[in-house]
Parts: C-alpha cells; sequence; structure tokens
C-alpha cells in the first residue's frame, strides 16, 4: 500500500567528476591508500545521482491508517510535496526532529517516509556515537580514518535526494575533543549544504538536497542552535484505537512477507488483539514474530493470546 509513487524526474552532480580527477593525480606517493581508493570510487560512479518529484500527489491514505499517531508529520509533508507538483522542483522537506517516548514507532516512520519517497536511506545512530567525523569524516593522516555518513550516503547511493535519519539526537556523547553534532550545523542549511566538505575526502559535494529527518526523546538535551533549525513534531503514544490499527497492519505486514504466513488466519484474533496492542508499537514487531512462531511449535494454525510474550515495558489492555 505504500510502495513507491513519487518518479525520478532527473539527474543532478552530487560532485565534480573533473575536480575529482585532479585530486587524484596530484595525490602525494605518501597518500593514504584509502584515500586513493575513494577517489578512484568517485571517478568510477560518476557525480551523478537520480532526483525524485510528484508529477502527482501520492496516495498516501495507507501510512495515515498505519501511522496514526503521525498525522500531522504526514500532513505537512503531503503539503509540502503538492508544492512540487506541475512544477521543475525535486523533492523539498524541512529538516524535522520527531520528540517522544522510546519505541512509538519514530525510526519505522523514517524508514516508511524513505519508500513513499522512493529515495535512497541513510541511517545514523547518534547513542553508539562519540566523534564528530562519523557524520564529516575524519582526517585521512589519521589511521583508520574514513569518510563520514553523510559523504558515504551520496557517494553509494543512487540519488541526490536521500533521507537521511540521525536517530536519538538527545543521546549523542562528546569526549571533549570532539562535536558529534557539529557537523549538522552546515548540512541543515541548504546554502552550506551545497558545498559540504567532508575531512576524509577533502572535496566539496552538494547535499542540499537530503531529506533530513532526526528522532529524540528529550529536547532538553538538543543542543538550542540544532532545534532552531528543525521543525520539531512531538509525537504521542497512540491512543487505544491507533494501537489496535498499528498492531492489525504489523500482523498484516509479518504474515505476508513469509511463505509460512499463508498457514496464519488474514486477521489475528480479537483477544491476541488486545494483547498486542497494550504495547509500544516498536515492541509489537518482536512479540508479533514470537508469536507466529509459538504458535507453530504448539502446532496450531492461528496465534492466541498465551501465544504473545509478556511486555518488556508498561502493560496496558485494550478491552473490547
Amino acid at each position: 500500500m505504500s510502495s513507491v509513487t513519487i518518479p525520478i524526474a532527473g539527474f543532478k552532480d552530487v560532485y565534480d567528476v573533473p575536480t575529482v580527477e585532479r585530486a587524484l593525480q596530484e595525490l602525494s606517493p605518501a597518500a593514504s591508500e584509502a584515500l586513493r581508493t575513494v577517489y578512484e570510487k568517485m571517478l568510477r560512479l560518476g557525480g551523478q545521482r537520480f532526483t525524485v518529484k510528484p508529477s502527482t500527489l501520492p496516495r498516501m491514505e495507507s501510512l495515515f491508517e498505519e501511522l496514526p499517531n503521525f498525522g500531522q508529520v504526514l500532513e505537512d509533508i503531503r503539503k509540502h510535496l503538492a508544492l512540487c507538483v506541475d512544477s521543475n522542483d525535486s523533492v523539498e522537506l524541512p529538516p524535522m526532529l520527531l520528540l517522544g517516548e522510546p519505541g512509538i514507532g519514530k525510526t519505522h516512520f523514517a524508514r516508511k517516509l524513505a519508500q513513499l519517497l522512493g529515495t535512497g536511506f541513510g541511517f545514523v545512530p547518534m547513542s553508539s556515537l562519540t566523534a564528530g567525523w562519523v557524520l564529516s569524516g575524519a582526517s585521512s593522516q589519521w589511521k583508520n580514518a574514513k569518510p563520514g555518513k553523510v559523504f558515504d550516503t551520496f557517494l553509494n547511493g543512487e540519488y541526490a535526494n536521500p533521507v537521511i535519519v540521525v536517530d536519538e539526537l538527545d543521546k549523542a556523547s562528546c569526549d571533549g575533543q570532539y562535536d558529534p553534532l557539529g557537523a549538522l550545523y552546515e548540512l541543515l542549511e541548504a546554502e552550506t549544504a551545497t558545498r559540504f566538505v567532508d575531512e576524509f575526502v577533502e572535496l566539496p559535494i552538494d547535499a542540499s538536497g537530503a531529506v533530513w529527518l532526526a528522532t529524540a526523546n528529550d529536547a532538553a538535551r538538543v543542543p538550542e542552535p540544532l532545534l532552531n533549525r528543525l521543525t520539531v513534531y512531538e509525537i504521542e503514544a497512540p491512543d487505544d484505537a491507533g494501537s489496535l490499527r498499528i498492531a492489525t497492519n504489523i500482523y498484516r505486514e509479518i504474515r505476508n512477507a513469509h511463505d509460512w504466513g499463508r498457514h496464519f488466519p488474514e486477521e489475528p484474533g480479537e483477544a491476541t488483539l488486545a494483547r498486542l496492542a497494550g504495547m509500544p508499537p516498536r515492541e509489537m514487531r518482536r512479540a508479533i514474530q514470537s508469536a507466529f512462531g509459538n504458535a507453530k511449535l504448539a502446532g496450531r494454525s492461528e496465534v492466541s493470546p498465551d501465544d504473545v510474550p509478556e511486555s518488556r515495558g508498561a502493560k496496558r489492555r485494550i478491552g473490547f
């Protein structure tokens, strides 16, 4: 239902090939072999990438149904996409921050957005990063240095306007020497993003087409200058009706994605659905997958409430 509906509009140069050729020729014999390899790959892949834009407004009803607690974000995205229809503009969305409790589906929403746009996808989990160079690369003079996530997304992807998710922005830790969020100040401004320089590659790329989507649990731990560059959406946990829809959709998605799913009913039973709907969306997915396995081991062709493992988080029962 949420398959790609936005067509490829054309091409865009994300870096200048002659500039890369000159940089490769001017490398000293003592230069990093890894840097030489990156330059050679840039030449092999070329600087052009696809751009996508809507020729008509894509159908988004299934996303509103599947992600009921993201209605405001989806509505604003639909407005921005509408502006691109009947124009020569590629997809352009403002940098967004999804703010809310863990497990309510923020990262899942980001992946669904990339599917809707039909563009590339880059994922940066800030909770596991301590150095600023993970986004913007480290100097090739450093041992084991490599390009950052942003450059890597544009080089190895096919699109000039990929969705790049900065997950758990508020959990970025600093070791005192590097600011892990430093590169974002430049990347979130279209004017400076057009000539973004990865510290490893030391050549500019046009990263201005990126669709930025950040997630966080606590806005107080996000620097104010970054908050000012982001459109902030406070995502609430889904209500009872929304939880039931989410659980049903996840059940269908998992069932329909596997051949073994044909042995199970198209819809879960009401009692099973009520138990699933008491969980956060992230936990629902794990629980449903486990429940299918438990039912199979018990020789049943339908998932029962007893097949659903206990919730790890706060338990909430949905009654009929």
